[in-house]
C-alpha cells in the first residue's frame, strides 16, 4: 500500500486498528476512510487519463445535465466550490475548449457556461471512464452487498439530515 492510499485510511490513524470507540464513531470513521480511499484514487485516475482534477469533472458533470447551460452562481452552489473558483475552473476549461462562456439576452450581470461540443465528447468519455473506474474499485463487493449497503447508508443519510442545526446542506 504506498504512503497516500495509507494515509487515507482515517479509522486507523485516529483510532488505531482496535480503537474502542462507540459504534456511531466508529461507522462515521469507517464511511469517511472509504470516502477518501475512493476519492485519491478517482483523483488520481482523472488527472492521469485524461489531465482533468476532480473539481473540473464535476462541473462538467452539472453542465452536462443542463444543456442549456447554468449560471455561475448556480454552478458554485451545486458542486460546493467558491464563486470564485468556479470562475477560474470555467476560465481554465473554456481555454481548453471544452466551456463556452454565454451572457443570455445581454444581461451583462449573468454569465451562463455550457458544454461545447468538445466538452459533451471529453465529459462522456470521462463518464465511462469514471463508471469502470468505480466498477473496478468495488469489484470485491457483491452487487447484493452494494444494493443494501446503497439503503442503508440511506437511512443514516437520512437520520443525519433529520438532525442538522444551522442551515441545511441540500442534497
Amino acid at each position: 500500500m504506498d504512503g497516500e492510499v495509507a494515509s487515507a485510511d482515517l479509522e486507523l490513524i485516529v483510532h488505531g486498528p482496535h480503537g474502542k470507540n462507540k459504534p456511531e464513531t466508529r461507522l462515521w470513521l469507517r464511511m469517511l476512510s472509504t470516502t477518501k480511499l475512493i476519492t485519491t484514487e478517482i483523483r488520481r485516475r482523472l488527472r492521469s487519463e485524461f489531465g482533468a482534477t476532480l473539481p473540473q469533472f464535476d462541473l462538467m458533470a452539472q453542465l452536462y445535465r443542463e444543456k442549456d447551460g447554468l449560471r455561475l452562481g448556480e454552478l458554485s452552489k451545486r458542486t460546493m466550490v467558491t464563486n470564485g473558483n468556479v470562475t477560474g475552473l470555467v476560465e481554465r476549461l473554456e481555454a481548453d475548449g471544452h466551456v463556452q462562456r454565454l451572457t443570455p439576452e445581454g444581461d451583462r450581470r449573468v454569465t451562463v457556461a455550457i458544454l461545447t461540443p468538445d466538452g459533451i465528447s471529453l465529459f462522456e468519455r470521462m463518464a465511462a471512464a469514471h463508471e469502470g473506474w468505480l466498477r473496478d474499485i468495488m469489484a470485491d463487493v457483491d452487487p447484493a452487498m452494494i444494493a443494501s449497503l446503497w439503503t442503508e447508508i440511506g437511512a443514516v443519510k437520512s437520520s443525519a439530515r433529520n438532525h442538522l442545526s444551522g442551515s441545511a446542506f441540500e442534497q
